[in-house]
C-alpha cells in the first residue's frame, strides 16, 4: 500500500541551512533511505546523502531521524506513527559538509592515537591460548561498525566542543578497553585512557548503549570495566607500592604487564 508521508529535511551546508518540507510516497516495508533516494529520484536530485551498504553493517547512514541517532537504511517507516511528520537532520556533534553528510575526522583522528595490540615479543606465534571468555569480550567490542552514533550522542561532546581535545568518545575508549583486557596485550593502557583519552569524562549515562545498532555493552561491558582498572591503579596500595618499587629502580613511567585474565564474574 502506498500512501504520502510529510518530512522535513535539513537542508544546507556548514552552519547554514534550514529544514525543507516534502510530501513523499512510501511503500509498505520501506525504510528511511529508500525514501531520502525516492526524493533524491523525484524531487530533490542535489540532496547529500552517505550510504554504502544499506544492510546495517557499514555504518555510513547515521543521521538523527526525529531527535534520535539512528542508521536510516534500518530504521522502517512503520515504526512511526500514521500521519506523524519524520524530521531527518545530520549527526549533531559534527561539521556538516552538506546536507546529511557529516565530517566525522575526528574520529579517524582519535582512532590514530590510540597505542596499538602489543604482544609479549618473548611469545611465539601459536604458542598463546586465550579463554573463551577472553574471546568472547574481544568479539563484542569488534561487532562495531564505527557508524559513530555513541560519539554522536555522548553529551561530553556534543554539548561541549571544548571537550573534543581531550576525549576520544565512547567508540575509541571501548577500543582502549579491549586492548586493556586482552590477555596478551602487554600494554599498560590505564593511564593513557585516564590522562589523554579523557576517561574520567564519561559519567556512564548508557546513552551511547542505547543508541548502539549493535546493542554492544559498551558502558557495563567497556567503560566501567576499565575505569575500574583505572581505580585500581591510582588507590590499590599493592599497585602503589609496585609503582614507587619501580620508581627506585630508575623507571621513569613504570609498565604493570596487562596479563591477568578477567575474573569469571568480571562483567563482558
Amino acid at each position: 500500500m502506498t500512501t504520502k508521508r510529510t518530512f522535513r529535511v535539513w537542508r544546507g551546508d556548514g552552519g547554514d541551512g534550514e529544514l525543507a518540507q516534502y510530501e513523499v510516497e512510501v511503500n509498505e516495508g520501506e525504510v528511511v533511505l529508500d525514501i531520502l533516494h525516492r526524493l533524491q529520484a523525484t524531487q530533490a536530485p542535489d540532496l547529500a546523502v552517505r550510504w554504502n551498504c544499506k544492510a546495517g553493517k557499514c555504518g555510513s547512514c547515521s543521521m538523527e531521524i526525529n531527535g534520535r541517532p539512528r542508521l536510516s537504511c534500518m530504521t522502517r517507516m512503520s515504526t512511526f506513527a500514521p500521519g506523524e511528520t519524520i524530521t531527518i537532520t545530520p549527526m549533531r556533534t559534527f561539521p556538516v559538509i552538506r546536507d546529511l553528510v557529516c565530517d566525522v575526522s575526528f574520529n579517524y583522528q582519535k582512532a590514530r592515537e590510540i597505542p596499538s595490540f602489543t604482544p609479549d615479543p618473548a611469545t611465539a606465534p601459536g604458542d598463546f591460548r586465550m579463554a573463551q571468555a577472553d574471546v568472547g569480550r574481544s568479539q563484542e567490542f569488534r561487532k562495531c561498525i564505527e557508524c559513530f552514533l555513541c560519539n554522536n550522542v555522548c553529551h561530553v561532546i556534543r554539548d561541549h566542543e571544548e571537550n573534543k581535545e581531550h576525549f576520544s568518545g565512547p567508540r575509541y575508549l571501548m577500543r582502549a578497553a579491549e586492548l586493556e583486557m586482552h590477555p596478551e596485550d602487554t600494554a599498560d593502557r590505564r593511564k593513557v585512557a585516564q590522562e589523554e583519552f579523557g576517561l574520567g569524562y564519561c559519567n556512564i549515562t548508557k546513552c551511547c548503549t542505547e543508541v548502539c545498532p549493535e546493542n554492544i555493552k559498551i558502558t557495563d561491558n567497556a567503560l566501567i570495566p576499565l575505569k575500574e582498572r583505572v581505580a585500581d591503579r591510582q588507590y590499590d596500595p599493592l599497585v602503589w607500592l609496585g609503582t614507587k618499587i619501580g620508581l627506585r629502580k630508575g623507571a621513569d613511567t613504570p609498565i604493570v604487564p596487562n596479563t591477568r585474565p578477567a575474573p569469571a564474574d568480571e562483567p563482558r
